[in-house]
């Protein structure tokens, strides 16, 4: 029998306890099939995986059964010449989401939604095009916040190792390591080197932070939330609760360098917000949909300006798209990281992984904004002296020192005065996020 366990989305990796998850959906499974000590089964059953599951058909135009008999006519003489076999297998794809777990890394990826995690605290991806590894956000609060590490900083060494050329799954072993205990990440940053030595620690996630906000409109409620994790449904649906009971006026919602979680915490969330109408539908290689509906369970129908960023990934495009195809809210920032495919994961027999795609999401109206991202309302963009500041005084974040939250005023203001606000025609964002080659 197979144990189901729930969706994940997100778009990096978390450099913590955990290889981290990606895509717009990871689902858990032991396989049915029974491995013998062989290390070539393993080979077959992730082949077997890939031919049920892929969203491709076609497989990148490959004679998948060809490449069958390819790899299974060779000789494995152990597990790691069995899996350098199955990464080259996976190559053929071209999918950077579809991807290999060795045993150690499929039970750190289980571990990533804990919210407890050890580490330094980023989370990082492979740039496609230049195949350098670039952080896309810190999590605040963690060693690496504290130490300044800033999102699109490029990290070339781990302990003076160079990264260049390596894998995201060995950068990441790299840098996770045992609570105590130093690791000095070499960082460039525009024209400038700098190294950072950080402290690994014990990380307790809290993926939501609210506050009310005095401002010349009235009561301002401020909600963070900086990872879809197990916790985030819970703690999003009581400071939602607790705002209302103190009656604020609106809200401003900041998924600003979010690189997802769970995808039943980013529909659960949606609810919270949604009267009515579609949340996310998916679509699979026989063009199969599975469209989540709005159920009436919305906690407040206040007005709502979300936060947007490139760092904003996967589930937190899933909750911006369904808030702004519906209408319900304003989107305000950057363009969004991109990332619109779904991923099965699934338990091998020797307890090792792969992370299959096996099909893409689309926003209420259709949207596929896989490789493209959503593009927010209002286009407000941060510069280096501005990401600087907001960096050394976290305190300033969600506040009128920050300009995309002094944007989210200003249209709160304009919405309570005059019950409405004027979209601009579509702006085209000087800012793109980086395209991971791989995640984990």
């Amino acid at each position: 029998m197979s144990n189901s366990k729930p969706f994940v989305l997100g778009a990096t990796a978390l450099v913590l306890t955990t290889v981290a998850v990606t895509g717009a959906g990871l689902h858990y499974s032991k396989s049915q099939a029974y491995l013998k000590d062989s290390p070539k089964e393993i080979v077959d059953e992730v082949w077997y995986v890939i031919n049920k599951e892929y969203v491709d058909a076609t497989f990148n135009q490959n004679d998948w059964r060809q490449v069958r008999q390819e790899f299974l006519s060779k000789d494995y003489a152990n597990t790691d010449e069995a899996y350098d076999a199955i990464r080259e297998m996976l190559d053929l794809l071209g999918d950077p989401y579809t991807r290999f777990m060795p045993p150690q890394d499929f039970e750190n990826l289980q571990v990533d939604t804990s919210g407890e995690l050890t580490g330094v605290g980023i989370q990082i991806a492979k740039d496609k095009d230049t195949e350098e590894v670039v952080v896309i956000a810190p999590i605040e609060e963690t060693p690496a916040f504290e130490a300044g590490i800033m999102a699109q900083d490029v990290i070339v060494a781990v302990d003076e190792q160079p990264t260049e050329g390596m894998e995201l799954n060995d950068v990441v072993n790299l840098i996770r390591g045992q609570r105590g205990t130093e690791v000095t990440l070499t960082i460039r940053r525009g024209e400038r080197v700098l190294e950072f030595p950080i402290v690994r620690e014990v990380i307790q996630i809290h993926p939501v932070k609210a506050r009310i906000n005095e401002s010349p409109i009235g009561d301002v409620g401020y909600i963070r939330l900086t990872q879809f994790s197990a916790q985030a449904t819970a703690e999003m649906r009581e400071a939602i609760a607790d705002l209302e009971s103190q009656n604020v006026d609106g809200y401003v919602l900041d998924l600003r360098s979010n690189p997802g979680g769970l995808l039943y915490a980013s529909i659960d969330i949606a609810q919270m917000w949604l009267d009515g109408g579609g949340i996310v539908s998916t679509v699979n290689r026989v063009g199969e949909v599975d469209r989540q509906e709005a159920g009436n369970r919305a906690l407040t129908d206040k007005p709502l300006i979300v936060l947007v960023d490139g760092g904003s990934a996967s589930a937190s495009e899933i909750l911006s798209g369904a808030l702004q195809d519906n209408q319900r809210a304003v989107l305000v920032g950057t363009q969004t990281f991109g990332k619109g495919l779904v991923q099965s994961v699934r338990r091998l027999g020797d307890d090792s992984g792969v992370a299959v795609t096996v099909a893409k999401y689309l926003t209420p109206s259709g949207r596929d904004i896989n490789k493209e991202g959503i593009a927010p309302d209002f286009i407000v963009e941060l510069d280096e002296a501005d990401q600087e500041t907001l960096q050394e005084d976290r305190t300033k974040i969600g506040t009128m020192a920050d300009p995309q939250y002094a944007k989210a005023i200003q249209l709160l203001n304009e919405q309570l005065r005059t019950g409405t606000i004027v979209i601009p025609e579509k702006q085209a964002s000087t800012e793109r996020p980086s395209r991971p080659a791989q995640d984990s």
